[in-house]
């Protein structure tokens, strides 16, 4: 079975940073790409950043292009998510998946994702 675990989430600064964790277990880590989603309060589920098996590919969403950071670890089945200049538009839930959903396609969350909250 499947387990996603995200941590490293928390209130921060507008302006602030923070690196979001997904720990993966019960795959096969390093042959999944791995992509982050979020989903604010009353809003639809936002691709974020998709990185491929050995992390030399990487793609980003428009609104989060040139503050956030996809990388992987895959001696530690864990994928991470930097996240610089910290809007408050960047409030919600931030989830993991070990999918590319750099093309479009829909995810619905199922993990219990780690909350990122920006408020001054």
């Amino acid at each position: 079975e499947v387990q996603l675990v995200e941590s490293g989430g928390g209130l921060v600064q507008p302006g602030g940073s923070l690196r979001l964790s997904c720990v993966a277990s019960g795959i096969t880590f390093y042959t999944w790409w791995f992509s982050w989603v979020r989903q604010a309060p009353g809003a639809g589920v936002e691709w974020l950043a998709t990185i491929s098996t050995g992390g030399a590919r990487t793609y980003y969403g428009a609104p989060v292009k040139g503050r956030f950071t996809i990388s992987r670890d895959n001696a530690k089945n864990t994928v991470y998510l930097q996240l610089n200049n910290l809007e408050p538009e960047d409030t919600a839930m931030y989830y993991c998946v070990n999918l590319d959903l750099h093309s479009g396609e829909t995810y619905q969350p199922k993990n219990q994702g780690t909350q990122v909250t920006v408020s001054s």
